[in-house]
Parts: C-alpha cells; structure tokens; sequence
C-alpha cells in the first residue's frame, strides 16, 4: 500500500509518464554510440550530436548525414516508444480519475517528449558546425514526428483504463470495443502471417543473405548489420502484407508484388534476401491465402456477439476501416527515401483500399457462416383500444357491493333478504327460547340490517344461573333448576348438581 500524500504521488507518475520512455530510449542510445566510438577508436567530437540525431530518428524523423537523406527509419523501436509511453501513461491513470487528472496525465505524455524534442534540435545544430556532414532536420517535421507517437501511445494507454467512461460520454456505440478488437485481430495475423512468408523466403535464398554479410569481415561489422536487420524486420513484414493483399512494394526502381516483379539495386541489408527475384513463380500468388485467413480472424472476432445484421454489418465495416488505417499508418511510418536508392515503402493509393476490401468481403462471409446474425425483433401488433367502462354502477350490481374487509353472511335473492345459515347454534345459550319464562310472549324479531355486521368468531359463553328452584319443585320432583324434567332421587348427593365452568370462573 502506498503512504504517500496523493500530491507526491500524482507528481511521480507525471513525471514519469513524461520522462520515462524518453528517458530510457536516451540511454540505450548513449551506450551504443559510445560503444561504436570506443571501438572505432575515435574522440567524442559530435557524440551529443549522434545522440540526438538517433533519438529523433527513433521517433521516425529523417536524418540527413552528407547531403544523403536517411528517411526509411526500423519500425521497431518506434512500435516499442508507443508500447512504453502507452504502459506509462496506463499506469498513472486510476479507473476513477477525474478527466482533470488524465489531461494532466495526457498533456505530461506529450510534453516531455516535446521538450526532449527541442533540446535534441538545438543540440543537432549546434554540433553542425563541428560536423559539417551533419544537417539539422526541420523543425516542424521533427515536432510532428514525436507528437504523432506519442499522441498514439497516450491514446492507447488512456483508452484501456477509461474504456466504459468514454463509451459513456462520448455516446459511442456499444459495439465499438468490439470492432477495435477485430481490427487488432485482423492486424496481428496479417503481419505474423507475412512474416512467417518472409522467415520462409529468407531461408529459401539463404545464399543471397550470406553474400550480404560478407560484406565486411570484422566481428563487429556482422554484429552491426545483425541488429540492423532485427530492427527492419516490422517493416518486411508490412511490406509482405503489402504483397499478400495484392498491392506493391518499391525498393527504388525494383517492384514486388504478387502479380510481378521488376528486379532492380537493392540496399546490402541481410533481412532484404526475402524479396523475390524474377521471373516470378506460382508459390507468390499464394500469399493471396494469407489475407482471406486474416480476415476471417477479423470475422471471427465480430461474430462473437450475434446481432441484427445492420449492427453486424456496421461492426465489421468499423472493424475493416480501423484494420485499414493501422497498417497505412505502419507503412507510412517504414516507408521514406534511402539515399541514392530512391523511396522505399508501400503503395499508399492501393494498399489501404486492399486491406478495406478483404476484411470486409471475407469477413461478413465469415459473420454470416459463424452464426453472427440475428433476426430482428418483430414489432408488437397494434393493440385495439379498451371499450370505455361505466363509471357508475348497474343497480344489480350496486347491490351487492360488499365491503372486502368483511365477510358476507347473506345473499341477495330479488328483494328478499336470506340470512345465511350458521353452523353454530347458540340458542341454548342466553337469549334462547330454554330462558323464556313460560307464559311469557314471544316478541317478533326486528328487521335485520341489509349487511349484516360480522359476528365474533366465538361468543362469550354467559355465566350459569346459579338460583336455586324453587322447594315445590324439588319435592314434586318435576323440573331442576334448569327446566329438564327429572325424576327426583332423595338418596342422590346434591353436590353432583354443580355445574363447574371450564374457564375457571
């Protein structure tokens, strides 16, 4: 757990996010040049100025060096500046930071570089004075460089932390991460399939790479093109991606496509021996099987989630699109001028279109055949309005309106009321025709009420009449105290006659 006041520690991470790749890069940097200084026995006049040279040209910026341009700069340090500044700037960013806290963390990740970037300018041209074969690059092509990689890093790494927020406020679709996640699936098995093709022709003219590294006889010169060639790898593999979806690569005058290859000067960099050398053969049209399994990867990724078929059509077109505009970045970023060879890169005007047309017709055949469609939800049938209920009451139907909270006891039957038989029959009890004096009349019932109030579910039982009868009644032994004609038994204990309650009363 971290004890550290949140200021300390929000300070730390800007700085970091701001330095740290720059930083390291620049270290990296140091110790080769030096290294190549001390073996070429050579002073350290014009080291600050390689330094900053070789930084700028990590970012993709040329580098003019004795009137020939260096512009063709390896895509892999650049890729591993974008994968640095994205953990960075991911690291500092909290799940629930404020977007005041990831504007700082953005504007630390541009800023740093941006300074890094002008200190290196002047640092190049003051050593051009001292190194008359060393240009200052321009200025607004170098500012635009780092700003594009670190841009892109920064995106990256904000992007994963805030991926819910941003769908959130910016209203984005739904399937959007979806669609990311294609387009990066469709990338990564175009460029690993592209580079097996080109690992495969590397060994197919391994004499051609031999004769490349006999070039030079020292150690340290093999050693040097070694790592020349392992950092140009990411650009022949996006220049093998050009040729499997049909477009083309110029090495200067020399063409390669998968159609034909025009043979011409091409540079001494052993990972080169992969380019193809006429006459063409049939295995080169193959490469066209890698794009259609790289699309249906990107088909596969959209068919995960099954949707209507506009939103899958729209997924897969936003997969293809973003797919499109990653690998023309990638090309743009390998692509330049290599002094007297001429431009080296990809075609542009075939190569975006190329990659479009593949994911998106391959790949809806792949959404459609994975199960990546759904029908439409059918639109509820119209319901037919209610017919209007009287607000009052029939004149039947008033009548027996019962309040719920009581219980019925009676039924209407026209207009004779039928009280409803009770089960209980509590006439022996007080109020029974057994208390009625003889000769006493009986008085009529009066009218019961339409609703009849509820009666408790157990009546009181009333106390027993303990008044002795009278002598005459005992002695003609016609009647007890209750009116039950006995036979009267002298011998009979009384006491037999008490009548206990049950209740204890």
């Amino acid at each position: 757990m971290d004890n550290r006041p949140v200021g300390t520690r929000q300070a730390r991470d800007l700085l970091r996010v701001a330095f740290g790749p720059s930083g390291i890069a620049l270290a990296i940097i140091a110790a080769l040049v030096l290294i190549q200084l001390v073996i070429a026995n050579s002073d350290l006049t014009g080291a600050f100025g390689a330094m900053a040279s070789m930084w700028l040209g990590v970012h993709g910026v040329p580098v003019s060096i004795g009137g020939a341009e260096l512009g063709v700069m390896p895509l892999a340090p650049l890729l591993a500046m974008v994968w640095g500044t994205a953990r960075t700037t991911a690291a500092a960013t909290r799940p629930g930071a404020s977007w005041f806290v990831v504007r700082w963390v953005v504007a630390s990740a541009l800023g740093g570089p941006l300074l890094i970037a002008a200190i290196s300018i002047a640092v190049i041209h003051d050593a051009s004075s001292v190194l008359t074969e060393l240009q200052t690059p321009s200025a607004l092509q170098a500012f635009g460089c780092v700003l594009a990689v670190h841009a892109v890093g920064a995106a990256i790494g904000v992007g994963s932390r805030l991926q819910g927020r941003l769908l959130t406020d910016a209203h984005l679709p739904y399937w959007l991460p979806e669609a990311l996640r294609g387009a990066v699936a469709g990338v990564l098995a175009l460029l690993g399939l592209s580079g097996l093709v080109a690992v495969a022709s590397m060994v197919v003219h391994w004499s051609t790479m031999h004769d490349l590294f006999g070039i030079t006889d020292s150690v340290f010169g093999q050693l040097s093109l070694t790592v020349l060639s392992a950092l140009y790898i990411p650009n022949v593999m996006v220049g093998s991606a050009a040729v499997a979806v049909g477009s083309s690569v110029h090495v200067g005058l020399a063409t390669f496509s998968s159609f034909t290859v025009l043979g011409g000067d091409v540079p001494a960099v052993p990972v080169l021996a992969a380019v193809p050398s006429p006459p063409l053969g049939p295995v080169w049209v193959a490469l066209l099987i890698i794009a259609a399994a790289s699309a249906v990867a990107v088909g596969q990724q959209c068919a995960r989630r099954p949707a209507p078929w506009p939103i899958a059509f729209a997924k897969l077109a936003v997969a293809s699109l973003l797919a499109a505009v990653m690998m023309v970045m990638l090309a743009i970023a390998g692509s330049g001028r290599l002094g007297n060879f001429g431009e080296l890169g990809v075609d542009q005007t075939t190569f975006g279109p190329a990659v479009f047309l593949w994911f998106v017709s391959i790949g809806g055949l792949t959404v459609a055949m994975a199960g990546g469609l759904t029908r439409r939800p059918a639109r509820p049938a119209p319901v037919a309005p209610a017919a209007p209920v009287d607000e009052e009451p029939a004149e039947d139907e008033a009548a027996a309106v019962v309040d719920d909270d009581e219980p019925v006891t009676e039924k209407l039957i026209g207009d004779v009321s039928a009280v409803a038989d009770d089960g209980d029959d509590d006439s022996h009890f007080a109020g029974g025709p057994a208390f009625e004096q003889p000769g006493e009349a009986q008085s009529e019932p009066e009218p019961e009420p339409a609703v009849k109030p509820a009666a408790p579910r157990r009546p009181a039982r009333p106390e027993p009449d303990m008044t002795p009868a009278p002598a005459e009644a005992y002695q003609s032994g016609t009647t007890d105290r209750i009116g039950e004609h006995v036979a009267f038994d002298p011998d009979e204990d009384p006491e037999a006659h008490f009548v206990v309650d049950d209740d204890g009363n």
